[in-house]
């Protein structure tokens, strides 16, 4: 009997373990421009995001942004963003990576709120879109095709 993680294998997909949190979040490790952060991922978010205080951390070249972000709790947010950064989750990578920066403190404040650690940003559905994503909810790990 061929198992899921042997025929994503075939398929040339690459698997990235994730940890639930107490708040119920998916949280998964990723490096953007050689840096490791932690991250939250998130199918309901259309693009993927850090917070304003991650701009230097990652080596960010934040530029204007017409776009206004919105998600739970808030909504008409001034954004920015990096384009051209180089995404890295597990041995996935994603050298051409577009990052919308907002300011990611009601995220966080629920999360210390809750007593789990604040996160650097979130993996979105362009992420999920662009690997061909599948996540294993009962083995707690992401499958993005390479």
């Amino acid at each position: 009997m061929k198992t899921l993680p042997g025929i994503l294998k075939k398929e040339s997909y690459k698997k990235i373990n994730f940890k639930v949190s107490k708040t119920q979040h998916l949280l998964i490790k990723a490096s953007i421009n050689g840096v490791k952060g932690n991250f939250i991922l998130d199918t309901g978010a259309s693009s993927s995001c850090v917070g304003f205080e991650s701009i230097e951390l990652f080596l960010l070249e934040a530029k204007k942004s017409k776009t206004q972000a919105s998600g739970a709790g808030a909504s008409g947010m001034f954004t920015q963003i990096a384009v051209g950064n180089k995404l890295q989750l597990g041995t996935w990578k994603h050298a051409d990576f577009d990052l919308v920066i907002f300011d990611l403190s009601h995220v966080n404040g629920a999360l210390i709120e809750h007593k789990a650690k604040p996160v650097h940003g979130i993996i979105g559905a362009d992420i999920l879109m662009k690997g061909k994503g599948i996540i294993d909810y009962f083995n707690h790990c992401l499958y993005l095709m390479q």
